[in-house]
């Protein structure tokens, strides 16, 4: 499903059934690689995804779809692989991005402070222990219990609000940036702001690199789909989305 490939329907449409709701293409289910039904819990995720579909031009681009991307991994991976995940998670705890600091210039150091460490009190009323924060890049250890706080947090999300969490860990670098997006404490700007501090100062300081942007744009888009999809699914800080949302999928243009 998620293979470049020619594109073989002109129709997507929203379609409730048990569990959930689905999207068809021309009339069939959309399935994820392991051919499970691509099933989610709300109308307006569903209907999300069904204009990524709509959006493909003759060529499927699987890299334009990420809604449709986080719910296969949903239910492909972090159902059956639930236990490893929670623990390669966690694990970015002991080397967490906001936990090492410049020494300087004052100006980055400042900036690091004002956006890094209110994340760093907020997880630490979150988990129930302060992360150690050092300046420099040389390994530390973390205090266990603040470790331990964050891997309960990890194993007390949902499957959605984990393949959420991969996809935000795995963008900023960041354990509690990504914790922070879940829980509804950041929202995808501030998200993205905090994971790129430090590559920003340095294009600022000495020039933008577009290899770089390109790079940096991306870790955006990735932050900015998994929270759209947390929010979309109802799970983004306790946060439900409607279930009665419309289910009406507008058309876009055909490829000419």
């Amino acid at each position: 499903m998620l293979r470049a490939a020619r594109r073989f329907y002109v129709k997507a449409a929203v379609v409730c059934g048990a569990g959930g709701f689905g999207v068809a293409l021309d009339g069939r289910p959309v399935r994820t690689p392991a051919r499970s039904p691509l099933v989610v819990p709300t109308a307006a995720l569903a209907a999300a995804i069904a204009n990524e579909w709509l959006a493909q031009g003759e060529t499927l681009r699987p890299e334009m779809m990420p809604l449709t991307r986080l719910a296969a991994t949903t239910i492909d991976r972090i159902a059956v692989q639930r236990e490893a995940i929670v623990a390669a998670l966690a694990e970015y705890g002991s080397s967490d991005l906001i936990c090492y600091r410049a020494a300087e210039p004052p100006d980055l150091v400042s900036l690091q402070t004002a956006l890094w460490q209110p994340l760093i009190e907020w997880a630490a009323r979150a988990c129930g222990a302060r992360m150690t924060v050092s300046v420099g890049v040389l390994p530390m250890l973390q205090p266990q219990r603040a470790l331990d706080g964050l891997h309960a947090m990890v194993e007390a999300a949902s499957d959605r609000q984990l393949a959420a969490l991969s996809t935000l860990v795995q963008a900023s670098g960041s354990l509690i940036i990504g914790l922070a997006v879940v829980h509804g404490h950041l929202d995808a700007e501030g998200a993205a702001e905090a994971a790129l501090l430090d590559e920003r100062w340095q294009a600022a300081r000495w020039g933008i690199d577009a290899e770089a942007e390109a790079r940096r744009a991306e870790i955006v888009d990735d932050i900015s789909a998994a929270a759209l999809f947390l929010q979309l699914s109802g799970d983004a800080g306790g946060s439900a989305a409607p279930a009665d949302a419309a289910t009406d999928v507008p058309q876009v243009s055909e490829p000419t």
